[in-house]
Protein backbone atom coordinates (compact mmCIF):
# COMPACT_ATOMS: atom_id res chain seq x y z
CA UNK A 1 0.00 0.00 0.00
CA UNK A 2 1.42 3.79 -1.33
CA UNK A 3 1.69 5.80 1.84
CA UNK A 4 3.34 9.22 2.17
CA UNK A 5 5.08 11.05 5.81
CA UNK A 6 4.13 14.40 6.38
CA UNK A 7 4.68 17.19 8.71
CA UNK A 8 1.48 16.78 11.22
CA UNK A 9 -1.12 20.23 10.52
CA UNK A 10 -4.22 20.92 12.94
CA UNK A 11 -6.50 18.65 10.86
CA UNK A 12 -4.43 15.81 12.25
CA UNK A 13 -4.82 16.43 16.04
CA UNK A 14 -7.85 14.36 16.85
CA UNK A 15 -6.44 11.33 14.79
CA UNK A 16 -3.58 11.14 16.48
CA UNK A 17 -4.53 11.82 19.70
CA UNK A 18 -7.08 8.69 18.60
CA UNK A 19 -3.77 6.31 17.53
CA UNK A 20 -1.66 7.24 20.46
CA UNK A 21 -4.31 6.58 22.99
CA UNK A 22 -5.11 3.52 21.52
CA UNK A 23 -1.87 2.07 21.94
CA UNK A 24 -1.40 2.78 25.25
CA UNK A 25 -4.50 1.21 25.88
CA UNK A 26 -3.06 -1.44 24.39
CA UNK A 27 0.53 -1.83 26.16
CA UNK A 28 -1.38 -0.56 29.30
CA UNK A 29 0.82 2.68 29.41
CA UNK A 30 -1.97 5.02 30.82
CA UNK A 31 -1.83 7.70 33.33
CA UNK A 32 1.07 9.16 34.55
CA UNK A 33 4.95 8.75 33.82
CA UNK A 34 3.30 7.48 30.06
CA UNK A 35 3.09 9.23 26.85
CA UNK A 36 0.12 8.70 25.67
CA UNK A 37 -0.88 10.97 29.00
CA UNK A 38 1.23 14.06 28.09
CA UNK A 39 -0.58 17.09 27.30
CA UNK A 40 0.65 17.67 24.37
CA UNK A 41 -1.15 14.43 22.95
CA UNK A 42 -4.56 17.20 22.52
CA UNK A 43 -3.11 18.61 20.01
CA UNK A 44 0.20 17.65 18.89
CA UNK A 45 0.61 19.97 15.55
CA UNK A 46 0.97 23.01 18.31
CA UNK A 47 3.55 21.08 20.17
CA UNK A 48 6.20 20.75 17.36
CA UNK A 49 6.73 24.22 15.71
CA UNK A 50 10.00 25.10 17.36
CA UNK A 51 13.24 24.33 14.57
CA UNK A 52 14.53 21.93 16.51
CA UNK A 53 11.57 19.57 16.84
CA UNK A 54 9.26 17.99 14.15
CA UNK A 55 6.42 15.66 14.32
CA UNK A 56 5.27 13.76 11.30
CA UNK A 57 1.86 11.30 10.33
CA UNK A 58 1.62 8.81 7.88
CA UNK A 59 -0.99 8.90 5.40
CA UNK A 60 -2.32 6.38 3.34
CA UNK A 61 -5.18 5.96 1.26
CA UNK A 62 -6.37 9.53 2.74
CA UNK A 63 -6.25 8.38 6.31
CA UNK A 64 -3.22 8.65 8.82
CA UNK A 65 -2.52 5.60 10.26
CA UNK A 66 0.84 5.96 12.11
CA UNK A 67 2.39 9.00 13.57
CA UNK A 68 6.25 10.11 15.22
CA UNK A 69 8.15 12.89 15.99
CA UNK A 70 11.66 14.30 17.54
CA UNK A 71 12.31 17.06 19.67
CA UNK A 72 15.42 18.03 21.65
CA UNK A 73 16.11 16.14 24.77
CA UNK A 74 19.62 17.74 25.56
CA UNK A 75 21.07 20.37 23.81
CA UNK A 76 24.48 20.02 25.55
CA UNK A 77 24.93 16.45 24.31
CA UNK A 78 22.94 17.39 20.74
CA UNK A 79 20.40 14.49 21.78
CA UNK A 80 16.91 14.53 20.46
CA UNK A 81 14.25 11.63 21.70
CA UNK A 82 12.29 9.99 19.10
CA UNK A 83 8.96 10.55 20.29
CA UNK A 84 4.91 9.04 20.11
CA UNK A 85 5.89 6.51 17.83
CA UNK A 86 2.57 5.01 17.50
CA UNK A 87 0.93 3.02 14.50
CA UNK A 88 -3.01 2.09 14.42
CA UNK A 89 -3.38 -1.94 14.93
CA UNK A 90 -5.35 -2.00 11.81
CA UNK A 91 -2.12 -0.67 9.65
CA UNK A 92 0.42 -2.69 11.41
CA UNK A 93 2.58 -5.12 9.23
CA UNK A 94 2.82 -2.62 6.05
CA UNK A 95 6.67 -0.84 7.41
CA UNK A 96 4.72 1.88 8.39
CA UNK A 97 6.96 2.09 12.40
CA UNK A 98 10.14 1.56 10.42
CA UNK A 99 8.81 4.21 7.57
CA UNK A 100 7.78 6.61 10.52
CA UNK A 101 11.27 6.14 12.49
CA UNK A 102 13.62 6.61 9.68
CA UNK A 103 12.28 9.72 8.48
CA UNK A 104 12.58 11.08 11.85
CA UNK A 105 15.95 9.55 12.27
CA UNK A 106 17.14 11.48 9.16
CA UNK A 107 15.24 14.16 9.87
CA UNK A 108 17.30 14.19 13.12
CA UNK A 109 20.31 14.21 11.64
CA UNK A 110 19.51 17.18 9.46
CA UNK A 111 18.87 19.01 12.17
CA UNK A 112 22.45 18.43 13.68
CA UNK A 113 21.67 16.06 16.47
CA UNK A 114 24.70 13.42 17.23
CA UNK A 115 22.58 11.07 19.06
CA UNK A 116 18.89 9.93 19.71
CA UNK A 117 16.91 9.10 22.82
CA UNK A 118 13.73 7.14 23.66
CA UNK A 119 12.30 5.05 26.09
CA UNK A 120 9.36 2.85 25.87
CA UNK A 121 8.28 -1.07 27.49
CA UNK A 122 9.42 -3.89 27.48
CA UNK A 123 5.79 -5.30 26.49
CA UNK A 124 6.70 -3.21 23.28
CA UNK A 125 8.75 -5.89 21.92
CA UNK A 126 8.09 -5.43 17.80
CA UNK A 127 8.95 -1.78 18.61
CA UNK A 128 11.84 -2.74 20.41
CA UNK A 129 13.29 -5.45 17.18
CA UNK A 130 12.76 -2.49 15.12
CA UNK A 131 14.93 0.00 17.21
CA UNK A 132 17.65 -2.50 17.48
CA UNK A 133 17.37 -3.03 13.94
CA UNK A 134 17.61 0.61 13.24
CA UNK A 135 21.22 0.58 15.54
CA UNK A 136 19.48 1.86 18.87
CA UNK A 137 21.13 0.02 21.82
CA UNK A 138 19.91 -0.73 25.37
CA UNK A 139 21.09 1.38 28.51
CA UNK A 140 20.47 0.10 31.66
CA UNK A 141 18.98 3.76 33.31
CA UNK A 142 16.99 6.51 31.78
CA UNK A 143 18.91 9.68 30.61
CA UNK A 144 17.95 11.90 33.86
CA UNK A 145 15.63 14.31 32.10
CA UNK A 146 13.33 11.60 31.25
CA UNK A 147 9.84 12.45 32.22
CA UNK A 148 8.23 8.72 31.44
CA UNK A 149 9.02 7.16 34.77
CA UNK A 150 6.69 4.36 33.64
CA UNK A 151 8.86 3.11 30.72
CA UNK A 152 11.07 0.50 31.69
CA UNK A 153 13.20 0.12 28.63
CA UNK A 154 15.35 3.24 27.20
CA UNK A 155 17.60 2.95 24.28
CA UNK A 156 20.30 5.24 22.47
CA UNK A 157 21.36 5.56 18.83
CA UNK A 158 24.45 7.46 18.02
CA UNK A 159 24.75 9.12 14.32
CA UNK A 160 27.60 8.09 12.64
CA UNK A 161 29.83 11.11 12.25
CA UNK A 162 29.90 12.19 7.80
CA UNK A 163 33.68 13.99 8.08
Amino acid sequence: MSFIIRPIEARDDARVQQIIEQGGREFNAIGEGFGPSDPEVAAMSQYYQAATSAYYVLEAQQQVWGCAGIAEFDAATATCELRKLFVSPQARGHGYGRALAEHCLKQAQALGYQQCYLDTLSSMSQAIALYQALGFQHLSTPFAASEHSGCDVWMLKRFVSKT
